[in-house]
């Protein structure tokens, strides 16, 4: 046999191989579980459907979490393993959604550390103190998060137990951007300005604060790894108070290092809210699945993104206090626009609203969970 006639046979071996490959990608992504599904899309491989799951879908607009509020405080809710686990799995049996986010709060890295929390009267986030100087962050203990956040560990086994393999389970930590606005302005704030001044004034005392929240942060996610989550998100929600070009070296820097250290031992989904600059920096971060706010969309984004990083979002939450009609049309939109795209997982732009209708959160589930 010549040697074109066994390049021939050779190119003809190939294109079968990879008929084979396809459709073994296909059998794969048939009669996948919720769990199954989402972790397919956060490694960027074929799935029947994108997997959905909602930011804040535990919470105030479900009437069975507000029963239990009528009983427990917010912060009892979090601290008390058996409750956790129960406002985690409440939206799972109501909704079925791919994935369930563990209850917690950002916050309870900054108390771990020794700064506390709680909700003002009026609405709002109340820090026991604000930190104002090189004492204050020296005062803070990254080495107490594991002990102090034992709470959250033992929640985790307890939703493992109920969702099995039918359904992910997310951990998840603020980034040490958006912690520091919060712990150096005392709470809630109308303009987060504090953490930017210290990054321009003093870098040096900046960076203290943020190798001390970056440790903190990688030892909180490291346990809820340990502790059997399937994924985690690092929540960047003040991440557009930065300009794009100062995103890199007052947030984005600290949470590739995050990643880094968690080698590969979950996916990273990284939500930077308001970052629509900056994709080429969280691009570099090592995340799996970029989180996109609402106010771009997916495709454009899917071109500044290079495979095989996914993208997660972006349903407007405003939507969900419309009507089921119009939830159902604006996610087809998205998932057309999304369409033939591997690594894609539906959510909104930004967390659930508290009066989201749960006619339509029902919508929205079925519009995802019945497209093809």
């Amino acid at each position: 046999m010549n040697r074109s006639a066994i390049e021939a046979g050779l190119q003809v071996v190939a294109k079968t191989d990879d008929c084979v490959a396809l459709w073994k990608n296909c059998l794969a992504s048939a009669h996948l579980t919720g769990r199954q599904r989402f972790l397919r899309a956060c490694l960027g491989q074929p799935v029947d459907h994108p997997p959905i799951w909602l930011m804040r879908q535990a919470g105030r607009v479900l009437p069975e979490y507000r029963s239990l509020k009528e009983k427990f405080t917010f912060l009892e809710l979090v601290q008390t393993p058996g409750l956790a686990a129960e406002v985690t799995l409440q939206p799972i049996r109501r909704f079925g959604f791919d994935a369930a986010i563990l209850f917690s709060d950002i916050l309870v890295v900054a108390e771990a550390m020794g700064q506390a929390y709680n909700f003002r009267d009026q609405g709002g986030i109340e820090m026991a103190f604000s930190i104002r100087s090189a004492d204050d962050i020296d005062q803070l203990e990254p080495s107490a998060v594991v002990e102090r956040l034992q709470y959250v560990a033992e929640a985790i086994p307890l939703i493992k137990a109920e969702l099995g393999n039918r359904t992910a389970l997310l951990g998840f930590a603020g980034s040490p951007w958006t912690l520091a606005n919060f712990m150096l302005e005392g709470g809630s704030a109308k303009e987060f300005s504090k953490a930017k001044a210290l990054f321009y004034s003093d870098p040096v005392l900046f960076s203290r604060l943020l190798e001390k929240l970056t440790l903190a942060v990688t030892q909180f996610l490291q346990l809820q790894i340990e502790a059997g989550v399937d994924a985690i998100q690092i929540f960047d929600s003040l991440a557009g108070v930065l300009p794009a070009g100062t995103y890199a070296p007052a947030s984005g820097r600290w949470i590739t290092k995050i990643i880094a250290a968690l080698e590969q031992r979950a996916p990273v989904i990284v939500f930077a809210k308001g970052a629509n600059g900056s994709f080429d920096v969280l691009s570099k971060t090592g995340a799996n699945v970029l989180s996109v706010d609402w106010t771009v969309h997916l495709s454009d984004v899917r071109g500044w993104v290079p495979p095989p990083i996914g993208l997660q979002g972006n349903l407007d939450p405003f939507v969900l206090n419309t009507t089921p009609e119009i939830v159902a049309a604006e996610a087809r939109r998205i998932l057309l626009e999304m369409r033939g795209h591997d690594g894609f997982i539906f959510n909104l732009g930004h967390g659930t609203p508290p009066n989201a209708k749960l006619e339509n959160l029902e919508s929205l589930v079925t519009a995802v969970h019945s497209f093809r």
